[in-house]
């Protein structure tokens, strides 16, 4: 396999970068259409309804016509709203998006008209640092676009999904930390070139599971989509909005999708190593190849929320700020610990440490996923106490007493 040289970044030629950065762009543009109508798909297949089949041959033209139509609606601008920073909010949450997916190494290195590049638009020393610092930003558009538009219910999701990013990064960079303390880089070809025997996934399983549920979190989708939940704020964040600029909104929210998938893919799958056994495959993972391997991975991930949003029922605020802050959080610290003083032992000369990290993974991944269960469980029980049933000397089923009717004047 060919890993891309880092002294190859930054020497593209200019015709190449921009073709690189359109190619991001149009991947990033067609997996949002694609997601949009597969996920009306999956959601039909599992509620037993057809889901989209009008538009189009099965209709596969459905997603392409909702652009369209959200485009050429007419565009409404409530009074009251502060006017240029309402028109900003929607721009801020889209530019983010895709800025982020600019270090994500889709492949290692390639020939395009006789130049060697690699399937990487660029990447830095702290890639990952900058995929966070990026992706923080995009909060703001959410937040400026409740407060700008002069109304109670968007300000309340704005205000939800500040508080709900602050607190899911930090359990999602602490996850990151253990990534770069055992591979020793925060480059993002580097720690995909890192986990060419082992992957991730299997050695930092703890810090694997916090960064599941933490992107599913900074991505506002169910069952954590409570900026914009409709049963409490109408429609949160984006109630205001229409047209282009609603559309906007959901274009963000899905290539956050992507991008939050893509660096799960990076950090503990390997990245665009083929999965084993085609991996032993001669060729499985040179030319173009890779960049089918990461895709697949990337749609698995885009299939999971798929399957939370079918499956699972939105969670009440303090359950959700709860998990974040009184699990996650302390389970992230706790496990950085471990693998701390495994890479330790393993630079003094003890390599048989790292397998035993993989036991001590598995053990912190249960004792993770039953404090959650159990907090879960403590909640409901402090929130909703069973009522005694009072017995019925008859054997009857117990009914509230029926109210008499007053007879009329004479």
């Amino acid at each position: 396999m060919s890993y891309p040289d880092p002294t190859l970044f930054g020497h593209d030629p200019w015709w190449l970068v921009l073709a690189k950065a359109l190619g991001i762009f149009v991947f990033l543009l067609l997996t949002v259409l694609s997601a949009i109508l597969i996920e009306r798909k999956i959601l039909g297949r599992m509620q037993l309804r057809p889901g989209p089949n009008r538009v189009g041959p099965h209709g596969l033209l459905q997603s392409l016509i909702d652009g369209i139509k959200l485009a050429l609606k007419e565009g409404l601008i409530p009074a009251g709203v502060d006017k240029w920073i309402y028109l900003a909010a929607p721009v801020i949450s889209v530019i983010p998006a895709f800025m982020a997916f600019a270090v994500i190494p889709m492949g290692g290195e390639v020939s395009v008209f006789g130049h060697r590049t690699a399937l990487q638009l660029t990447d830095l020393s702290v890639a990952v640092l900058y995929i966070l610092a990026v992706s923080s930003i995009g909060v703001y558009g959410l937040l400026l676009a409740g407060w700008s538009s002069g109304s109670v219910y968007p300000l309340l999701g704005g205000l939800r999904s500040s508080a709900q990013v602050i607190s899911y990064e930090i359990a999602m960079a602490l996850s990151f930390a253990a990534v770069f303390i055992y591979s020793g880089t925060m480059s993002t070809s580097g720690i995909v070139a890192a986990q060419n025997d082992t992957w991730y996934i299997f050695v930092l399983l703890p810090s694997f599971l916090v960064y599941l549920v933490a992107m599913v979190g900074e991505t506002n989708r169910a069952p954590f989509d409570l900026p914009e939940a409709e049963g409490e704020l109408v429609g949160g964040f984006h109630t205001e909005y229409s047209s282009l600029k609603f559309a906007m909104f959901m274009l963000a929210e899905y290539v956050n999708m992507a991008t939050v998938s893509a660096l799960a893919t990076t950090l503990f799958l390997g990245g665009w190593h083929a999965p084993w056994p085609i991996s032993i495959i001669d060729g499985a993972n040179a030319g173009w190849w890779p960049l089918l391997w990461f895709t697949a991975k990337v749609w698995m991930f885009l299939f999971v929320f798929m399957w939370l949003r079918a499956t699972l029922p939105r969670l009440r605020y303090d359950q959700f700020m709860a998990l974040g802050w009184r699990v996650l959080i302390p389970v992230s610290l706790g496990w950085i610990m471990i693998v701390a003083t495994t890479r330790s032992l393993r630079d003094y000369g003890y390599p048989t440490w790292s397998t035993g990290l993989i036991a001590a993974g598995i053990f912190v991944a249960i004792v993770l996923l039953l404090t959650g269960w159990r907090s879960a469980r403590a909640r409901n029980r402090r929130r909703n106490p069973v009522q005694p049933v009072q017995s019925v000397s008859d054997g009857a089923f117990p009914v509230p007493p029926i109210p008499v009717k007053e007879p009329a004047d004479a």
